[in-house]
């Protein structure tokens, strides 16, 4: 059975840093940050506001403040600022026999955090936001929906759409009040051209990241599919931050060769910004490739990852995800 934590009214927020940290250039993002939520409790830790060779601090501490945060009583969510490089560093330093049931959010490297204490406590983490993107002065409606999201309780659900628009490119130098700038319409894709409704368990994140937990202790899909899920399908979310169309194909193929994608119902990617052909092979290729050989409907340019807004996905949580000439629906269920 999958462990919901419940975001209670009056939280407390704790910011950590497992991978990257603020640099001193944009250290006026904390200040804004501390405006932004000035009602709201907020617990920074020591590794936030430090950067230094693609990591906030070194591995150890970056992974005794994660622990720490993780088993004290009076936070009630972690969101580290942002992503980073190398959380893979911490995950065989976490202590997952001592985690106190409490939401962490976050994407990007963060997402690799998320999915390994998922799969390895039954504990639902949330794939979404990262608090630097929460500094503005107004936040829109799909990233907003976080806090609505994070507070349902078991055997409830809640449902969100797909955005009207969203962000190409990061232009950090240049916010507006919403932070992001939201230059192109917002248009979900189905591989088949047809209207699709997918049903499963949500698991996912970043694959440029989380592919690198694939056969190890950490990423064992088939023993949380024993302990926690049962006979129930996965529905798998994906985004590209980077990777090539030909690295990404590798990367599904090794999820596939350690049993991932066993017993999957469908497959939805992240809007990336590769479009760049490797001879001639591109990221639809990618796409029609694994769909081909699962068997399973694949959406695409869906709201999730490095091009936002983005809906707020619950690794754990049973998904319905339901799309109709461009738009999408997602239902998810704590139960």
């Amino acid at each position: 059975m999958i462990k919901y934590p419940t975001l209670k009214d009056n939280f407390t927020i704790g910011i950590t840093a497992p991978s990257s940290g603020i640099p001193e250039n944009c250290h006026h993002f904390m200040d804004e940050i501390k405006e932004r939520f000035k009602d709201v409790n907020l617990i920074i830790g020591d590794t936030v506001m430090t950067q230094y060779k693609a990591k906030s601090s070194h591995m150890n501490k970056r992974a005794k403040e994660l622990n720490e945060f993780l088993q004290r009583e009076d936070i009630d969510i972690i969101i580290p600022p942002w992503g980073g490089e190398l959380a893979i560093e911490v995950i065989d330093k976490i202590d997952y026999a001592n985690i106190q049931p409490k939401w962490i959010m976050g994407y990007s490297d963060t997402s690799l955090i998320l999915l390994a204490i998922t799969l390895n406590t039954g504990i639902a983490t949330a794939h979404g936001t990262n608090i630097v993107d929460l500094r503005g002065k107004y936040s829109d409606k799909t990233t907003s929906a976080w806090e609505r999201v994070l507070k349902l309780q078991r055997n409830e659900e809640i449902v969100q759409y797909s955005s009207e628009m969203f962000q190409n490119s990061w232009t950090h130098h240049i916010p507006t009040d919403y932070i992001f700038n939201f230059t192109e319409q917002t248009k979900w894709k189905s591989l088949s051209g047809n209207n699709v409704k997918i049903e499963g368990r949500l698991l996912g994140g970043c694959i440029d990241v989380i592919s690198h937990i694939v056969g190890t202790p950490y990423g064992d899909v088939n023993r949380f599919r024993n302990e926690y899920i049962g006979e129930e399908p996965i529905l798998w979310y994906l985004e590209n931050c980077e990777s090539s169309s030909v690295t990404c194909r590798r990367m599904l193929l090794q999820m596939k060769y350690a049993g991932w994608f066993d017993n999957v119902s469908g497959i939805i990617f992240g809007r990336t910004q590769v479009d760049e052909a490797v001879d001639g092979y591109t990221m639809i290729d990618v796409y029609e490739d694994i769909a081909d050989e699962l068997d399973i409907p694949i959406l695409y340019d869906v709201d999730c990852g490095h091009q936002p807004p983005q809906i707020t996905f619950i690794n754990g949580a049973y998904g319905i995800v339901e799309f109709d000439n461009g738009k999408g629906k997602v239902t998810q269920k704590f139960i």
